[in-house]
């Protein structure tokens, strides 16, 4: 079973993108799981979506995400089998994530990546996870720097599918998935094209948020589609990029 430790709790984690109309996009946000009410679910949110593009924010109306951590498979599987919300989201796509790498903090999700095992060296698709609670005061620079890294990102023929995420007024974040760890590593970090860089050497000098965590994934277990194609078999079948 894919698997990491989360404080000696054995949990996977979940992406779910549903258009369910605008006009359920609220009932969507209001019907967020929550630990301890839902067996198995160890985090939850639910928020509004986006393209992850140069420019001002271009929310997508209509769209709607859930974000979740669960003990296992099984878990997850009782529920998209029982629970209202899932039946909601069911016309979309979801995707089951193995943790790889995390770095930064996150305290309703702390993370501790099983060690031993160079899981980020195998080949295939990868899905990339940020958390930020947003600092109100450091919105604007925030998001001029991030149009910047967003904008490089879009252009970026080894990223197959993302999407932005947001609750109003903290909760901000994305979802990206790529080609390859390597084709994400030279996006992320490679010296041709800076601006990711530059976005994380300014938010170290001064925060953007009061917490920010970064999730890199092995996806595995995905079903439905997303904006007519499953986004992993595409990324996997696609040509590659190193």
């Amino acid at each position: 079973m894919s698997k990491f430790e989360m404080r000696g709790l054995v949990v996977i984690v979940s992406v779910h993108l549903a258009d369910v109309g605008v006009g359920a996009v609220r009932s969507v946000l209001r019907e967020r799981p929550r630990p301890g009410e839902t067996p198995g679910l160890r985090y939850a949110e639910t928020t509004l979506t986006g393209a992850i593009a140069a420019g001002p924010p271009k929310v997508r109306p209509g769209r709607a995400a859930l974000l979740s951590a669960w003990d296992d498979d099984a878990a997850l599987d009782r529920f998209l089998a029982e629970a209202p919300l899932a039946r909601r989201l069911a016309g979309g796509w979801h995707v089951r994530l193995r943790p790889l790498r995390f770095s930064g903090s996150w305290g309703a999700m702390p993370v501790e990546i099983e060690p031993g095992v160079a899981h980020d060296e195998e080949d295939g698709p990868v899905a990339v996870l940020t958390l930020g609670q947003l600092r109100l005061r450091r919105a604007l620079p925030f998001l001029r720097a991030n149009s910047r890294a967003a904008g490089r990102a879009a252009a970026d023929p080894a990223m197959t599918a993302s999407v932005a995420l947001a609750r109003p007024p903290r909760f901000v974040g994305t979802f990206s998935l790529w080609r390859s760890a390597a084709a994400m590593q030279r996006y992320a970090y490679g010296s041709a094209q800076p601006e990711h860089k530059n976005v994380i050497t300014d938010h170290q000098a001064k925060p953007f948020h009061h917490e920010a965590g970064f999730l890199r994934c092995r996806p595995y277990g995905a079903q439905g589609t997303l904006d007519g194609q499953e986004p992993v078999s595409a990324a996997a079948m696609g040509p590659r990029i190193p």
